[in-house]
C-alpha cells in the first residue's frame, strides 16, 4: 500500500509538472501571437489584421539541447525554434504597415534579361522622337513661335518630372505589398492619376511663361498672341500626355506584379518610350491647329487656359482627401518646379544648337531619354530598397549618404551591381539607336566613326555621371526624410536633360573644330 501511495503521488506530481510547463508555453504562445497582431494592426483601419508567421512547421531550424529547467526537449532530445517570419513589416509612405515578400537576390543576367527589353523598346520610341522633332521643327508654327523649341525640352522631361515619379511611386507600393488588395489599388491609382493632372496643369503653364519670358529677354521681343498660343499647348499637351502616360505606367504596374517582375526594372522605361514622341506628336498638333485658327478663333487658347485653371480646385480637393497622394500634392512641388526650370535652360541651349548644328535636333531626345531611363530605374530600385529596409530618415547597414566612385559602380553592394549593368547595355543601346537613326534618316549616308566615338564617350559620362548622383542623392534625401519615390527622378532627369544637351553640343563643335563631318 505504502508503495502505491508513493508511485501515485509520483505519477501526479509528474503529470503536474508537464501541466505547469505546457500551459507555460502555451501562454507564452498566445502573448507572442497576441503581440505580433498588435503590431501588424492598421493604425487606420484596426479591421486589417493580419497573422505575420507562416501557418505550417515546415522549415522549423534545431537547436541545442537545453536543460530540463530551461525548456521543453523534442523527441529526438532537442528543442523546435520557429522560423523567422516569412513577411517583411515597413511603415509604408501613407503611414500603413506595409507587407512584402522577401526580394530575391538578383545578379547581373537576371538584372539584364528584366530590364534589357523594355530598355530598346523605350529606346526606338526616343529614335522616332528624334527623327520627329527634325521634322516638324521645319513647321511653319515652329518658325514663326520659336518659343515652342525652348519648351521640348520641358515637355519631355514632364515624364521624368510626373510619369517617372509616379512609376516610381506605385513599384514601390507593389513591392511593399500595398496593392494586392484591388479596392486599395485602384484607390491608389486613380487618385495619383488625378494629383499628375494637377502637377500637369501647373508645370506646363509654368514652362510656357518662362520660356516666353527667357525668349523675350534674350531676344528683346514680347508676343501677347505666342504667349496665350504657348501656354494652351503646353497646358493641354502635359494634361493629355500625362494621363495616358499615367494609365499605361499603372497599368505595366499591376501586370509587372502578376507577372512576378520586379517593376522597378520595367516601369520606368515603358513610360519613357511612349513620353517622348507621345510629348512632341501632341505638342506640334495642338500648337499647329492653334496657329491655323489664330485669325478665325483668336480665343481659343483663352478658352483652354480658362478651362484648366477652373478644374484645378476640383483636382486639388481630391488629392488633399486621399492618404496616398496628400503628403506628395505638399511636398513634390519643388522638385517638380526645379527641374522644370533646369530643363527649360537646356531648351534655351538646344535652341542655339539646333541653329547652329544639323543633327542634334534628332540625337538630342535620344541622348537624353536613354540617360533619364536608365538613371530613373537605379533611383526607382534604390528607393524601394529603403523603403523595404528601413525607416523613413534612417539608412540601413550603416550605409553612407556620400561614397567614392569607385564604389558606386565596382564596390559588392547591390546598387554597385545594377549600376554595372546599366553602363554595360548604355553601349550597345547607343550604338544599335544611332544606327537606326542612320538607317532612317540619312539613308544610303553612315555616321563617321569619329562622330560615333565622340558620341558614345558623351553618352557613357553623362550616364556615370547620373547614376553617382542618384546614389547621393536618393540617400541624401531618405536622411532628411523626404521620400526619393517623390523627389529624386524629377532632378536626376532634369539635370541629365541638360548634360546630355551639353555634351551633345561639345560633340558636335568638336567634330567642327577637327573638320570632321557627321555623316560621310
Amino acid at each position: 500500500m505504502k508503495l502505491k501511495r508513493t508511485m501515485k503521488r509520483q505519477t501526479s506530481m509528474a503529470f503536474e509538472t508537464l501541466f505547469t510547463v505546457v500551459s507555460e508555453r502555451c501562454r507564452g504562445a498566445v502573448r507572442a501571437t497576441r503581440s505580433v497582431l498588435a503590431y501588424s494592426a492598421d493604425p487606420v483601419d484596426p479591421e486589417l489584421k493580419r497573422p505575420l508567421l507562416a501557418e505550417s512547421t515546415s522549415g522549423l531550424k534545431k537547436r541545442p539541447r537545453p536543460s530540463l529547467t530551461g525548456g521543453q526537449m523534442g523527441t529526438t532530445g532537442e528543442s523546435l525554434e520557429p522560423p523567422l517570419p516569412d513577411v517583411v513589416v515597413r511603415m509604408g509612405p501613407a503611414g500603413r504597415l506595409s507587407h512584402s515578400l522577401p526580394v530575391a537576390k538578383e545578379t547581373f543576367i537576371s538584372i539584364s534579361c528584366q530590364i534589357i527589353i523594355p530598355f530598346f523598346i523605350a529606346g526606338v520610341g526616343m529614335v522616332g522622337a528624334g527623327i520627329y522633332l527634325d521634322k516638324c521643327q521645319k513647321w511653319k508654327v515652329f518658325q514663326e513661335v520659336p518659343e515652342i523649341i525652348v519648351l521640348v525640352p520641358a515637355l519631355l522631361g514632364l515624364k521624368g518630372n510626373l510619369e517617372m515619379t509616379l512609376a516610381s511611386r506605385l513599384s514601390t507600393e507593389a513591392n511593399l505589398g500595398n496593392m494586392d488588395d484591388n479596392k486599395e489599388q485602384w484607390s491608389m491609382i486613380t487618385a495619383n492619376l488625378i494629383l499628375v493632372q494637377c502637377q500637369a496643369t501647373v508645370v506646363g503653364l509654368l514652362s510656357s511663361v518662362v520660356a516666353v519670358l527667357m525668349v523675350a529677354g534674350l531676344r528683346q521681343d514680347f508676343n501677347l498672341h505666342h504667349t496665350l498660343l504657348l501656354c494652351a499647348c503646353s497646358t493641354l499637351t502635359a494634361s493629355i500626355a500625362s494621363f495616358i502616360l499615367g494609365l499605361v505606367t499603372a497599368a505595366v504596374i499591376v501586370l509587372s506584379k502578376k507577372l512576378n517582375v520586379n517593376p522597378d526594372n520595367i516601369a520606368t522605361p515603358i513610360a519613357g518610350s511612349l513620353g517622348d514622341i507621345t510629348s512632341l506628336a501632341l505638342l506640334s498638333i495642338i500648337a499647329d491647329l492653334f496657329h491655323r485658327t489664330s485669325v478665325d478663333k483668336p480665343l481659343l487658347p483663352v478658352v483652354v487656359i480658362v478651362i484648366y485653371i477652373a478644374v484645378m480646385p476640383f483636382w486639388y480637393w481630391i488629392s488633399k482627401n486621399n492618404k496616398y497622394t496628400k503628403a506628395v500634392l505638399y511636398n513634390g512641388w519643388t522638385p517638380v518646379v526645379s527641374a522644370m526650370l533646369i530643363s527649360t535652360f537646356g531648351g534655351m541651349i538646344l535652341d542655339v544648337m539646333v541653329d547652329a548644328h544639323k543633327g542634334v535636333a534628332v540625337f538630342q531626345p535620344v541622348i537624353n531619354g536613354v540617360g533619364g531611363n536608365l538613371v530613373s530605374i537605379q533611383a526607382s530600385r534604390l528607393s524601394t530598397a529603403l523603403h523595404q529596409q528601413a525607416e523613413l530618415g534612417s539608412l540601413p547597414d550603416h550605409l553612407p549618404v556620400t561614397i567614392t566612385p569607385w564604389q558606386a559602380f565596382f564596390s559588392d553592394r547591390a546598387h554597385a551591381l545594377t549600376a554595372r549593368v546599366l553602363m554595360f547595355l548604355m553601349v550597345p543601346g547607343h550604338i544599335i539607336f544611332s544606327y537606326l537613326i542612320n538607317y532612317i534618316q540619312f539613308e544610303d549616308q553612315s555616321l563617321t566613326f569619329t562622330f560615333l566615338a565622340t558620341y558614345l564617350l558623351a553618352a557613357a559620362v553623362q550616364v556615370a555621371v547620373l547614376l553617382y548622383i542618384a546614389y547621393i542623392l536618393t540617400h541624401s534625401f531618405w536622411t532628411h526624410k523626404i521620400n526619393p519615390d517623390n523627389s529624386t527622378i524629377p532632378y536626376l532627369t532634369a539635370i541629365g536633360d541638360l548634360l546630355g544637351i551639353i555634351l551633345l553640343g561639345l560633340t558636335f563643335e568638336f567634330l567642327t573644330f577637327i573638320g570632321q563631318p557627321m555623316i560621310n
